[in-house]
């Protein structure tokens, strides 16, 4: 069974960082692609960055974009998302994602297989 366990979110000022972090467990964390999607309230939820299954490539949410940074730790089975200079609008529920398909070079903006609980982001002052 795949489980999927976001930390790290909490309460922080405009302008301020936080950085998110996903523990996998169930299955090869390495061969499979991940990604970080949020729910805003009375909104749909949203792709925020994915990444490989070798970390060669990534790609982000044009709203995020030179703020926010996909990595993966193989080793720790665990994917992090560092973002900078928040905004109140990144204010969501964040959700940890895991692709069903080994080895996809290019990480998907839909259609993950496995999901986390997610892990409340607040941008306020």
């Amino acid at each position: 069974q795949v489980q999927l366990v976001e930390s790290g979110g909490g309460l922080v000022q405009p302008g301020g960082s936080l950085r998110l972090s996903c523990t996998t467990s169930g299955r090869t964390f390495t061969v499979y692609a991940m990604a970080w999607f949020r729910q805003a309230p009375g909104k749909a939820r949203e792709f925020v960055a994915g990444i490989s299954w070798r970390s060669v490539n990534t790609n982000y949410a044009d709203s995020v974009k030179g703020r926010f940074t996909i990595s993966r730790d193989n080793a720790k089975n665990t994917v992090y998302l560092q973002m900078s200079s928040l905004k109140p609008e990144d204010t969501a529920l964040y959700y940890c994602a895991a692709d069903g398909q080994k080895y996809r070079s290019v990480p998907l903006t839909t259609g993950y297989d496995y999901w986390g609980q997610g892990t409340q982001v607040t941008v306020s002052s």
